[in-house]
């Protein structure tokens, strides 16, 4: 492997999202990750369907697409935890390791001697990333965390949606599990920092994520503007909160958005539309003055965007420098032809699909890209590989612990 990161092995002991988006990362990096998984079941989101993976059939398999999306270019090995004998199977994998990702409740992998201080005692240079839903302390600390959950406690919920009073106005989460990607993001930063850190001391440490700490640091401008004002921020749709225009404006055939920074910009679409004087009057001259009379602003801009249809508004807007764009579904998205001239769909090879579609890392690495090695791997498919390559055991000690029911 030519990775970054192809000197470096992961242990991700992980499951579900978070902590496989860390892992996931780190594997497109070029880092050996070894995803080890209950025997016979695997990480929770293989059976999170549908849709489901399909063979070259076109039938079901029992691979759901959730599963897809954050465990390519890891090998999979079935480890029973609760026992003894995989306890030290783990253990010695730690042992050749640099990096763990957990995502166990707060202590649980203690009472299996998996825990930062017991490994630790193994390799002091391993560098242990525990997430968890609020942290290793604290009141809420035994608590189990749900991206769900953490985007309602966390404040997230309650800037997202319609303003009380519209119809279908209230809280809405985030469309995807943004917490949970969020905190993958924020944990591979903080391994490769330890990893670093590393490097200079020779001394490994714990990372201590929780989803709760990560949503809250996320609020970014939304935070800042409360701890600044001493007022809660109030739900605008797709409105922002200190820029206008910058929403969803409707069109002759559907919708448009219009992200307009500054005056210039807005005197320009002004002229575009037709409606030059716009501009000039004093209530939305500046931002400052369009923000505080939002409410007749609006009004008039969207009976002038119903005139055009979204494609004629874009061509025409663009041509003008004024920042706009479609809102597309996800077949346009993938049709796009920025999206396809980036290469962000992938196809791999897979052994029982023949091949699956996934899509490709953002990171763009002139000296060492990522290099899509391996497709999110199949339950236990490289316990054997892992066993036999990487702690030397031989074949009839793996038959003996797979009779055994340890992998």
């Amino acid at each position: 492997m030519s990775g970054a990161l192809s000197h470096i092995r992961v242990l991700d002991l992980s499951r579900i999202l978070a902590g496989p988006w860390a892992g996931q990362m780190l594997a497109d990096l070029g880092a050996d990750v070894i995803k080890v998984e209950r025997p016979g079941a695997g990480d929770d989101t293989r059976g999170w369907g549908p849709p489901w993976l399909k063979d070259e059939q076109g039938t079901d398999t029992q691979v759901a697409a959730y599963y897809l999306c954050a465990n390519r270019n890891k090998r999979s090995v079935t480890i029973d935890i609760t026992r003894p004998e995989g306890q030290a199977l783990v253990r010695r994998l730690a042992a050749d390791s640099d990096v763990v990702l957990e995502n166990f409740k707060v202590g649980g992998l203690k009472q299996y001697g998996l825990d930062y201080d017991s490994l630790k005692a193994v390799n002091p240079r391993l560098v242990y990333c525990s997430i968890t839903g609020f942290g290793q302390d604290g009141p809420y600390a035994p608590r189990a965390g749900y991206d769900f959950l953490i985007q309602g406690l966390g404040g997230l919920m309650s800037l997202t949606g319609l303003p009380d009073g519209e119809a279908g106005g209230g809280p809405m989460k985030v469309g995807v599990a943004l917490t949970d990607i969020l905190t993958g993001l924020y944990a591979t930063n903080a391994v490769l920092a330890a990893l670093a850190w590393r490097d200079r001391s020779g001394e490994g440490q714990h990372i201590d994520m929780a989803l709760l700490d990560v949503q809250v640091a996320c609020l970014a401008n939304q935070a800042s503007n409360y701890l600044a004002a001493g007022q809660n921020p109030r739900r605008l749709g797709n409105a922002h909160p200190s820029i206008v225009p910058y929403q969803d404006f409707p069109t002759a055939d559907g919708y448009m958005i219009l992200a307009i920074g500054n005056d210039g910009q807005f005197a320009r679409f002004c002229a575009e539309a037709g409606q030059p004087e716009l501009a000039a009057d004093v209530r939305f001259a500046t931002n400052r003055a369009r923000v505080e009379n939002r409410a007749v602003l609006i009004p008039l801009l969207k009976k002038l965007t119903v005139d055009r249809s979204t494609a004629d508004w874009i061509a025409a807007l663009e041509a003008q420098a004024v920042p706009c764009g479609p809102i597309n579904t996800l077949a346009d998205v993938f049709a796009d032809p920025q999206v396809q001239a980036r290469g962000l769909k992938v196809t791999m090879p897979h052994p029982v699909a023949g091949e699956v579609p996934l899509v490709a890392s953002p990171m763009r690495l002139s000296a060492t890209p990522v290099d899509y090695r391996l497709p999110p791997p199949m339950l236990g498919e490289h316990t054997d590989e892992v066993l036999a390559g990487t702690l030397g055991l031989d074949a009839r000690d793996i038959a003996l612990l797979r009779k055994r029911g340890v992998v």
